[in-house]
């Protein structure tokens, strides 16, 4: 039996560092596809047919069976216990041999007491018997009945809750005030809460330029007569210090100088925690190397910095790959695309894709003109005249069929992006575009348009492929003249998507889209190119009704673009399992002739999606209704696609 009792735990204490533990948990969400001589099949983790491999690795394999009882606890506890237990996991595993066991069962025994820390039980009693025996009554080298799978069984009886007691902060966190870590006497004392503390206390410390900040002491006391705990930290700051000299080493074919310089880390600048980081991600976001570390040194230089080291590890520059989409409405389609991400030592990108959609989307699959085709080649260079700008340079050329009009374009455009901080950024370019159209104001239609777009972009979410907070919005303005019509116009859009986390770990997150758009200018609708013209409807937009179906029509019935535009999503994020996510929706847009939107034709789609998370992304499967159809318009939607739907 263990019990805590007059309970010391410092900053090595193997409880904390299991309760540590426990809060990082990283599952593999795609498994082995094949196992064994195609005995099994498994694929994001799912047995789909086949039993497993005998484990023939083990020595002296033994089995046994597991009862874990948790007595007055509740289910959030209880579940957290069964999650924790290795032996309950591993059950169907053997163990090697009988001192396998016992030392297996230790562990459960530190871990699970460690769960009871982190949910303020410091009183809490767990029970581990062997076979009947005490875990602690046996002999240094036991030895088991194999006759029968051998029974342990673990007892935890949690106890009642400790609370917060005396919090001492010494050293240079006695300057700090304990409520601004939510160490406040009287609340819960939570072993992760107590360890997440210490380490902001350390990370605030830092950010005031200090890197040699480190945890000299961190004591937790718990008194079971009051069923207090009381907390002692002490940091060491140190000096505060600029940068020193960065190195770079493990590059190949990236010169060093350009790591360098593209981190934005230069001597001289006052530390920063944060800059570090960022200076990481941002050096990982160029897709060439598979791992990036940044190290800082134990101890200043004789000048007083802080020598700053770049460990980098290149990945496979070229690379190829195909993906798929698909709609009931829309139909299908098909991409492919090669790229190079390091062509002359700096990073410098180049792709080239190319795709078809429109598979069995009512047309005549051996008429392959009345497919879409895109097809394109784009050149980034990262640094490009300033370590904070990209230039990108891009010729694509397009092959439109939809419901309102034909276009075959030729587009070629160099931008310039800056990023001010590390969360806005500017963007400027120059577009070039031939367009032929066919559409409601006839055939034959021909455009040539320079355009000179102008954008901001503002992005503070946490995770860019699943947001749980943060925000992201865009806006765009776009002078442009068209040659062949001698027509000047301007369009004005803008974007913003919100995210609201909710519940324990996010478990529920809400998101929110909404998005306008504006075309100033031309003599009338017919001076300015359809591709240009706003069009909404299908699974970018609204969903329920098929792709450009909201839109201003004729008298005759054909759907011309328009002037201007809005729309709204919003979606309610619901984690079922780790895995499994539903996501009720709600769409609604509408389209005007006018440059300001009038509303008269406003249409509103509902439905509900499943999502199926993965390391590169959730799997989306959306299933919507039009809930004012147009009269022989689409009656239901399907969308699939990887990432969600904003």
């Amino acid at each position: 039996m263990r019990r805590p009792s007059g309970l010391t735990l410092r900053k090595d204490s193997k409880a904390l560092r299991y309760a540590l533990a426990a809060a990082m948990v990283f599952p593999m969400a795609l498994g082995p596809l094949f196992v064994g001589q195609a005995e099994a099949f498994e694929i994001f983790g799912i047995k789909l047919f086949g039993g497993d491999e005998p484990d023939r690795d083990i020595i002296d394999p033994l089995d046994y069976t597991i009862t874990l009882e948790t007595g007055a606890s509740d289910r959030k506890l209880e579940k957290s216990l069964e999650n924790t237990s290795l032996l309950l996991a591993g059950e169907d595993k053997p163990v090697s041999g009988d001192l396998g066991l016992v030392i297996k069962a230790r562990d459960d025994r530190d871990r699970l007491i460690a769960t009871l820390y982190e949910n303020s039980l410091y009183g809490g009693v767990v029970r581990v018997t062997i076979d009947g025996r005490d875990i602690d009554a046996l002999p240094p080298n036991p030895t088991f009945d194999r006759s029968r799978p051998v029974p342990v069984t673990i007892s935890v009886t949690p106890g009642e809750p400790f609370t917060l007691g005396r919090v001492t902060l010494d050293g240079d966190a006695a300057k700090l005030n304990p409520a601004d870590y939510d160490l406040t006497a009287g609340d819960s004392a939570g072993s992760l809460k107590i360890l997440r503390a210490t380490e902001q206390m350390a990370e605030a410390l830092k950010a005031e330029g200090r890197p040699l900040t480190e945890v000299s002491r961190r004591e937790v006391v718990a008194d079971h007569k009051t069923r207090t705990v009381d907390v002692t930290i002490s940091v060491e700051a140190g000096p505060v210090a600029p940068l020193g000299t960065v190195t770079v080493k493990g590059s190949k074919t990236v010169r060093a100088d350009f790591i360098e310089r593209y981190s934005r880390l230069n001597p001289g600048e006052t530390y920063s925690p944060q800059q570090l980081r960022k200076a990481a991600e941002r050096l990982r976001a160029l897709g060439v190397f598979s791992s990036v570390t940044i190290e800082e040194a134990d101890d200043l230089a004789n000048d007083g910095s802080l020598p700053i080291g770049i460990m980098v590890s290149e990945g496979k520059h070229r690379y190829f790959g195909v993906g798929a989409s698909y709609s009931s409405l829309d139909g299908a389609g098909f991409e492919g695309y090669w790229g190079h991400r390091n062509l002359f030592g700096g990073a410098e990108s180049l792709r080239i894709e190319g795709s078809v959609r429109g598979l069995g989307e009512n047309r005549d699959v051996t008429d392959l003109s009345a497919l879409d085709y895109n097809a394109g080649i784009t050149f980034i260079k990262p640094g490009a005249f300033f370590p904070s700008a990209t230039l990108e340079a891009s010729v694509k050329g397009s092959s439109v069929t939809t419901d309102f009009y034909d276009a075959a374009t030729i587009t070629g455009k160099v931008g310039l992006a800056y990023e001010i901080n590390d969360k806005d950024t500017v963007n400027a370019g120059v577009s070039l575009a031939y367009d032929s159209i066919d559409d409601a104001f006839g055939d034959g239609n021909t455009y040539l348009t320079l355009g000179i777009p102008v954008g901001y972009v503002s992005d503070t979410r946490d995770n860019k492929l699943n947001p749980t907070e943060g925000y992201y919005g865009t806006a765009t303005v776009t002078p442009s003249y068209d040659f062949f019509g001698q027509t000047a116009f301007t369009s004005l859009e803008g974007s913003m998507s919100a995210y609201l986390g909710l519940g324990e770990e996010d478990r529920v997150v809400l998101a929110a889209r909404l998005s306008a758009g504006s075309l100033i200018g031309g003599d009338d609708l017919s001076a300015i190119p359809a591709t240009r013209r706003f069009f909404v409807g299908g699974g970018g937009s609204v969903r329920g009704y098929s792709f450009q179906e909201i839109t201003p029509y004729t008298d005759a019935g054909d759907g011309t673009g328009g002037r201007s535009f809005v729309t709204a999503n919003l979606e309610a994020r619901v984690s079922v399992t780790e895995t499994i996510g539903l996501v009720p929706f709600v769409d609604i847009g509408t389209t005007s002739d006018s440059e300001v939107p009038d509303f008269s034709d406003l249409r509103m789609g509902a439905g509900i999606g499943l999502r199926y998370m993965t390391p590169f992304g959730p799997l989306r499967l959306d299933v919507a209704m039009p809930l004012q159809p147009y009269e022989g318009g689409s009656r239901y939607g399907i969308y699939a696609g990887i990432g969600q739907s904003f």
